[in-house]
């Protein structure tokens, strides 16, 4: 049986990525930090497999925490064969207003607990010349969005960090991609009212914004060997929204 970490895994996207990684035969470490009541709800929703489910709490700010994860995680399992970084927070607000400390908090979920995460679960995946590393980032970050500037920029860095990160460990059997989720039926995107998810919806060709099962089709696919010579790839996935 092959073994996922998936952060994030409390949300919407994360929770359908999870359960679609248990349904393709993986045994998931699934990471949250506060929503136990999320992590709670996905395990009960894969109750028939909740042996394949193995919760784990972690916060992406926080370093030490990241690696003692990772100890815990090779200690119950010796190989990592998938990590899905699908974590990651949101900030609807002026670039002028920004505090740096939002600016900073937002990166270091977003960015460097990914990097953090990444590089301490590459050197197995390097050692036994193989893995696949599904990075999740936004259209935003490769279009933009006004009033979320330090989140575009945030998920901008994710394509690029994809990309090089590709390049590197290439040789080694690693493959590394990147998906871009458009507007999908989120906690996050709940602050929209019910006139702005209808402009958002008549912008999207295909008339309805995306599930979190939409995007774990995706990671599925990346995930699995029939993605083996797939690497270094931002592919969106919006309905058509960026066309």
């Amino acid at each position: 049986m092959k073994t996922a970490i998936v952060t994030g895994a409390s949300g919407t996207i994360g929770g359908a990525i999870t359960a679609r990684l248990v349904n393709d035969g993986f045994f998931v470490f699934a990471q949250y930090n506060d929503n136990l009541k999320g992590i709670e709800s996905l395990i009960e929703k894969l109750s028939d497999k909740k042996d394949c489910v193995y919760p784990i709490k972690f916060d992406l700010k926080k370093g030490q925490e990241i690696k003692s994860a990772v100890e815990k995680i090779k200690s119950v399992k010796q190989n990592v064969d998938v990590l899905v970084n699908c974590a990651g927070v949101g900030l609807y607000k002026l670039a002028t207003e920004t505090t740096e400390k939002e600016w900073n908090d937002l990166f270091s979920i977003n960015v460097t607990g990914m990097q953090t995460l990444t590089s301490l679960v590459l050197d197995g995946m390097i050692s036994q010349k193989k893995g696949k590393i599904v990075n999740v980032s936004s259209i935003w970050g490769v279009v933009g969005a006004s009033m979320e500037v330090a989140y575009s920029a945030s998920k901008s860095a994710i394509i690029g960090y994809t990309k090089a990160l590709a390049k590197e460990v290439g040789y080694s059997g690693i493959n590394v991609n990147c998906v871009c989720p458009g507007v999908i039926d989120t906690k996050m995107n709940a602050r929209f009212s019910e006139s702005e998810m209808a402009e958002l919806i008549d912008s999207t060709p295909l008339g309805r914004i995306g599930k979190g099962e939409d995007v774990a089709e995706l990671v599925g696919f990346l995930s699995s060997e029939k993605s083996d010579f797939i690497t270094g790839q931002v592919i969106t996935i919006d309905g058509g929204f960026t066309l």
